[in-house]
């Protein structure tokens, strides 16, 4: 199995975004932990949570403490990199609002070290710019949380390629999270890719297979079955293949909440797609 780097760190090429366990049609608790199991028995070495993943503002870090719970159930020795974000906050009418704020990014932090249970965050992610912030003052209190040894590492989500330069200038940054899939390409012509790639930048690409409610459009792709039929695998193992197989730098981190799923993404590591199989899917999801 091939890895890919964040920062200095060798990961799996796939990860496990939490997500799906903390809000709609959530497993409960005891099967959320074995789905984390699932995922990192089958190889997954990078699990992507956030404060906000849960049911409501009564339950904060509730995804936080479940991968927490699930780690600890496990060997000291194995290596696995959680990523967690803050920078939004959940509201009970269901939105999500922006706030970068410094103090607010501060308290996120401390709140996610006790939810995960470490002294340090593995690889801290401001979750969007808020537009009532300025930038530079967000990824400054980043860097203020790194320096004082809360966070490892600082990671950027939801960013345009000026916000990516611009936190650059002030901070090393080693990963992107922003949404990539066969059905969202931007970034593969917006100029965030590319510049990940010539930087060397982890590219963390969260709803890979559409998400919860666009996995229908990747279930009844032709090219996708096609491809699938071809080699023995469901059609979100190809997309997700097709997504590594187009940047060394991406890393997809689909969703579960069943261990089938987690299963059934896992295995899209060790498929290899061949000339044929990338010439058909890229003329299915040619570049924007």
């Amino acid at each position: 199995m091939n890895t890919r780097r964040i920062a200095n760190l060798d990961v799996a090429p796939i990860g496990l975004g939490a997500m799906p366990l903390s809000i709609y049609e959530r497993p409960d608790e005891a099967e959320a932990v074995r789905v984390i199991h699932a995922a990192l028995d089958a190889g997954m070495m990078l699990i992507d949570t956030a404060d906000i993943y849960c049911p409501g503002p009564d339950d904060l870090g509730h995804n936080e403490r479940l991968i927490a719970r699930a780690l600890r159930e496990r060997s000291s020795n194995e290596r696995v990199l959680v990523a967690t974000k803050g920078g939004l906050e959940h509201h009970r009418d269901g939105s999500f609002p922006f706030n970068a704020a410094p103090e607010h990014l501060e308290r996120a932090c401390e709140a996610s070290l006790r939810a995960l249970g470490v002294e340090c965050i593995d690889l801290y992610q401001l979750h969007a710019p808020d537009p009532a912030v300025p930038f530079a003052e967000s990824i400054g209190v980043l860097d203020k949380l790194r320096r004082s040894g809360k966070v490892r590492h600082i990671g950027l989500s939801n960013v345009s390629l000026r916000q990516l330069v611009e936190a650059e200038a002030l901070v090393p940054v080693v990963s992107v999270q922003n949404c990539l899939s066969p059905h969202d390409r931007e970034d593969f012509t917006c100029g965030v890719l590319a510049h990940c790639e010539a930087r060397g930048i982890a590219y963390i690409a969260y709803g890979p297979v559409c998400g919860r409610l666009g996995k229908a459009r990747i279930a009844a792709n032709q090219p996708l079955c096609r491809v699938g039929e071809r080699h023995g695998a469901s059609p979100f193992q190809v997309a997700l293949a097709w997504l590594l197989a187009r940047s060394p730098v991406v890393i997809p981190i689909p969703g579960a909440r069943r261990i089938r799923t987690a299963l059934d993404s896992a295995a899209a590591m060790h498929l290899r797609l061949d000339a044929q199989d990338m010439a058909e899917l890229n003329a299915a999801f040619p570049t924007p």
